[in-house]
């Protein structure tokens, strides 16, 4: 497949198409031992991304993909350069590409089916196998979800570690399996290493072979890669060594013949049938299980242990002679073997055991739109959240009982108190909760398999990696869940690049970052948000919304549910604060029609707060500033300076309909019409609590001239006028941008 997408498909660009042969080569045993003797239908698999073509090629052999794909490795609209569970033609049960978060992918997954069976009793049971490189364990990604407590439970979990000893540019001088075992072990996981197969084993037994085994184990990564490129002659001189057992070891290599040497040396567990086959049978089910299985990266290729060996490719000759040594003719790479065959009959076989049945899915309980509240007094909306998830277990019960929460140990803090108090903690056993008769404990931890609410230690990537997999039940087991990740907005960031692979793969979620912005004033720069708006603007998949008032908040979190767990689903990022607002600012109209379209300027991405048909300057802002903006508002009124206010809610929607409206997007466009009229193209303000950029971009809709203000730079701890002057969004600020912006039409 490689071969043919470089060498063979005609290729008028001159760029490098790629491809890993040497790391497919690594993983050819390991995955066959896998699949045709051991996967069963329920199990699910995560292979490591540079192993797609195996993957493709066993799914070929099986008869799971057609053969007009086969050509098509990397080519527009053909097989994905890294297992995709969304775009690859054939089954692919994780995506896989992103290092470190495919490999940690099957345990969310593990844990979003026991939670789906705890809840709806439909997901069934199975192995969470990954196929993971040892290079990839260098990713911090991988001990955070190794680490979390959670896990050491997880015994449906097993981890294939391709110990080949290299990675992308070298021999990696200290992989030692010793010490990751230790690492493993430390974390409550099985352990099992294959690391001879059974000729070097035979040799161990021999005279000389306990020393042989010795310098074997004691050798440096580098030193026995450099073996796998010596003939048989140079073995004999180099593999000795220099300890006082090389004669000995000499001695057993002299009653060798050169074949039988070259092929011990290469004679690794990881290429051993029968050495992977008896370690997939010591498997236990009451703990997770890394199997450290020693491979040789380019395994059979002339390419096979060179330290430059990722990327290199097979010349014409090289292929046409491995293709001799298969006894396969090369001109025809895709025959699958006749099922008259022992090969045949066992990708047969292989085929009937792995037939998966047809998924049913089940539509998601229809979420209420409004509750028909209208919020008063003082609040925030990080505050609100907490409220509307309440209030949802009142309204609706058959569509809360699809929520679930996750959160990195801040729920109190994330005003998720009342809800976890409510509707428990999960667990997959019952805990004992000692601090229930404690007057003084105002949150209680129920910990039960009916819970809907699961925390996680502090990290986030594992925080979005369960996200990702529980917004993925829709399409893997038929039942939808609404999954809502909460955390600090500082840490979004941190977060993004798993989430986003998570939406890539297929899982709708809802992130919710709180609090956000330097409106957190007196935490400091180390907590205050800057980026984190325009998330919405770049992110695929997601709706992002900042909400001002409550009702906003009601409004997009009831509208964001709606959309996950469906085919035409999407995700959404919901960015709050911690400051108290007044709501009777929100000014929402009693009249039930005006409310509804209230309702549906919202969702669309704004609405206007103060409409002038003879407006000299328009103010539009985000979240926590929109007081700012209102009271600057007031003072340029009063300065007969008359003013239009825009509440901006999704400033990616707003992007969208502009887009739309050039006809470089599709979608609707109405949202624009009622909040930048046609004849009306006023001086405009934009203002929020995050980098200025975000909302730029609103002055092109109408061509009028701009003031941006936001935060640029570092954030200051404070009081939060003190703060806001700072950055340039406090009143006076929006007022003399008014005045600058006015003064220059």
């Amino acid at each position: 497949m490689v071969h043919h997408a470089n060498r063979v498909r005609p290729n008028d660009s001159g760029l490098k198409v790629g491809g890993h042969q040497a790391s497919s080569a690594s993983m050819v045993t390991i995955m066959t031992s896998l699949w045709f003797d051991h996967l069963q239908a329920t199990d699910r698999v995560s292979v490591k991304p540079h192993a797609s073509p195996v993957l493709h090629s066993i799914n070929y052999l099986i008869g799971a993909l057609e053969t007009g794909h086969m050509s098509a490795l990397r080519e527009f609209g053909g097989l994905q350069s890294y297992p995709s569970r969304s775009k690859d033609p054939d089954p692919v049960d994780y995506s896989t590409g992103s290092v470190g978060i495919g490999a940690t992918a099957p345990i969310w997954g593990a844990i979003a089916r026991r939670y789906t069976n705890s809840h709806l009793g439909c997901a069934g049971i199975g192995r969470q196998y990954s196929l993971v490189g040892d290079a990839e364990l260098d990713e911090g990604a991988v001990w955070e979800a190794i680490l979390d407590p959670g896990i050491a439970e997880l015994g449906e979990v097993v981890w294939i570690v391709d110990l080949n000893r290299q990675s992308l540019d070298r021999v990696v001088p200290n992989i030692a399996a010793r010490r990751l075992e230790a690492m493993f072990e430390a974390a409550g996981w099985q352990v099992i290493t294959v690391s001879f197969g059974r000729l070097l084993q035979s040799l161990f037994s021999r005279r000389g072979g306990q020393a042989l085994r010795s310098r074997i184990v004691a050798m440096e990564n580098p030193e026995y890669q450099r073996l796998l490129r010596c003939n048989a002659e140079q073995l004999r001189q180099r593999l000795p060594g220099d300890s006082p057992d090389s004669d000995e070891i000499a001695g057993l290599l002299g009653s060798l013949d050169d074949a039988s040497l070259t092929a011990a040396i290469r004679n690794l567990g990881g290429h051993d049938l029968e050495a992977l086959a008896d370690a997939y049978s010591q498997i236990e089910d009451n703990r997770p299980t890394v199997i450290l299985a020693y491979t040789i990266k380019g395994y059979g290729l002339p390419t096979e242990g060179h330290p430059q060996n990722h990327s290199a490719l097979l010349s014409l000759e090289e292929y046409r002679s491995l293709a001799a040594r298969l006894g396969m003719d090369p001109d025809q790479p895709w025959q699958r073997f006749s099922p008259d065959t022992p090969a045949g009959q066992l990708c047969l076989a292989t085929a009937r055991r792995l037939q998966r049945g047809p998924t049913t899915y089940s539509a998601p309980p229809v979420t209420p739109v409004d509750f028909g509240r209208t919020p008063k007094g003082v609040a925030s909306t990080q505050a609100a959240l907490g409220r509307a998830l309440l209030d949802l277990t009142r309204e609706s019960p058959e569509a809360a009982k699809r929520v679930v929460t996750v959160s990195p140990d801040v729920s109190s803090t994330t005003n998720l108190a009342g809800w976890v108090n409510k509707v428990g903690v999960w667990s997959a056993t019952e805990r004992r909760n000692w601090f229930a008769d404690d007057a003084a404990t105002l949150m209680h931890w129920n910990e039960r398999p009916d819970g809907q609410h699961i925390e996680l230690g502090i990290a986030e990537t594992n925080l979005v990696g369960l996200l990702g997999e529980l917004g993925a039940t829709w399409n893997r087991w038929g039942q939808p869940l609404f999954p809502i990740g909460v955390l600090y907005d500082p840490f979004i960031e941190r977060a993004l690049e798993p989430w986003s692979f998570g939406i890539y793969a297929g899982g709708q979620s809802i992130l919710i970052g709180t609090p956000s912005g330097v409106s957190l004033a007196a935490e400091g720069g180390a907590h205050q948000s800057i980026k984190t708006p325009s998330i919405g603007l770049e992110q695929p998949g997601c709706i992002s919304y900042e909400p001002a008032f409550a009702i906003d908040v009601e409004w997009t979190l009831l509208a964001s549910i709606a959309r996950l767990g469906r085919p035409d689903g999407t995700s959404a990022y919901l960015r709050l604060s911690t400051r108290p607002v007044d709501q009777a600012m929100a000014a929402v109209p009693a009249d039930g029609a005006a409310r509804e379209r209230r309702r549906r300027q919202v969702l669309a991405g704004g609405y206007p707060l103060r409409r002038r048909d003879d407006a000299e300057v328009t103010i539009a802002a985000m979240g926590a500033t929109v007081t700012e903006a209102i009271r600057a508002a007031d003072r340029l009124e009063q300065t007969r300076i008359r003013t239009n206010v825009i509440c901006v809610t999704s400033p990616g929607l707003l992007f969208e309909a502009w887009q739309a409206r050039q006809g470089r997007h599709s979608g609707e466009t109405w949202i624009l019409d009622q909040l930048f009229a046609d004849n009306q193209a006023t001086p405009i303000v934009t203002v929020l609590d995050g980098h200025p950029h975000t909302l730029a971009f609103l002055a092109n809709i109408r061509q009028a001239r701009l003031a941006a203000l936001g935060v640029s730079s570092f954030g200051q701890a404070g009081k939060l006028d003190e703060v806001y002057r700072y950055h340039g969004i406090d009143t006076d600020s929006i007022v003399r941008a008014a005045l600058d912006v006015r003064g220059r039409t």
